[in-house]
């Protein structure tokens, strides 16, 4: 069930003692006015890209109820900071997290300080990716229900003061679901499914592929490896960012979702080719609406 406790994601009680903090990867402090700037925020989306972000937030200004001031366009409100975009769409925060764990753990970190010190009172978090899919074609829009990392384990593992220390990969199942009732309802034509989402700490070897500078197995032992994937522990994508989100949110008490469009069926081959049947850019489109749509659903359900 999605979370009933309040917006609480701050586990630091160290933090009451520092009177000015930095949040120096996304451009704020602590003493700047982010009650003003950010306290209605209801969701933030995150994706890989500061392209795709932005696209996304002028996508919203555009079919949600949020009017800019006469004369003013979005603006990169992290621009300075040269490290993260930050677009600010009414309630929706469009934020882009690099690529893999690391830049997403420094971002998630200071996004949930920022919304702590705004003032939240209860926000959504959605990352929006590409992925390669496993017995699935390209285009196909999976919500991520379960979420395992690269030994095939629910979990995500953090290394804290030279110890590991493992912390479970959880998301909100109430939230998946209505993602995929809304979306279905919203665009019939698409395939929109639930999976189960393992995330490496690599693009190549680490997912198998051929193409990579380096290859120290054979072509069978790719076939081999991702079947078992797929057909015994039913996995339906790949990416590099899903266990320390899940893991990361879930330990903030915060609700969140992953949803990814699939850009090649790694089954079959291994480079991701803007062509075929579904374009890159028709991916991504795809892959907006239906995330969009979810977010109208609320707000339109909420007024």
């Amino acid at each position: 069930m999605m979370s009933s406790l309040p917006f609480q994601p701050i586990r630091n009680k160290g933090l009451i003692s520092i009177e000015y903090d930095s949040m120096y990867h996304i451009g704020f402090t602590s003493k700047q006015d982010l009650r003003t700037m950010f306290g209605d925020i209801r969701f933030v989306c995150l994706g890989g890209t500061a392209h795709r972000m932005e696209k996304f937030a002028r996508l919203l200004v555009r079919e949600l109820p949020v009017k800019l001031p006469t004369g003013c366009d979005l603006s990169d409100l992290s621009a300075h900071s040269h490290r993260y975009s930050m677009f600010k769409a009414g309630p929706v925060l469009c934020v882009n997290h690099g690529m893999g764990a690391p830049s997403v753990s420094i971002l998630l970190h200071e996004l949930f300080k920022l919304l702590h010190y705004a003032g939240c009172l209860q926000v959504t978090f959605i990352r929006m990716g590409t992925c390669g899919g496993l017995g699935v074609p390209p285009g196909t829009i999976v919500v991520s229900k379960e979420v395992i990392n690269e030994f095939g384990e629910p979990n995500h593992t953090f290394s804290i003061l030279g110890k590991r220390e493992d912390r479970p990969c959880f998301l909100s199942q109430e939230l998946a679901e209505e993602i995929i009732s809304v979306g279905r309802r919203s665009y019939p034509s698409l395939s929109i499914i639930s999976g189960k989402t393992m995330c490496t700490n690599d693009f190549y070897e680490g997912q198998a592929r051929l193409d990579g500078a380096f290859c120290p197995y054979t072509m069978e032992c790719k076939k081999a490896y991702l079947n078992e994937l797929h057909n015994k522990n039913g996995v339906t994508n790949i990416e590099m960012e899903s266990s320390l989100f899940s893991a990361m949110c879930h330990y903030a008490n915060v609700p969140a979702a992953i949803v990814c469009v699939t850009l090649v069926e790694r089954l079959k081959e291994d480079q991701i080719r803007d062509e075929g049947t579904v374009s890159l850019a028709a991916a991504q489109e795809m892959l907006q609406n239906v995330v969009l749509s979810y977010i109208k659903h609320k707000l339109q359900g909420q007024t």
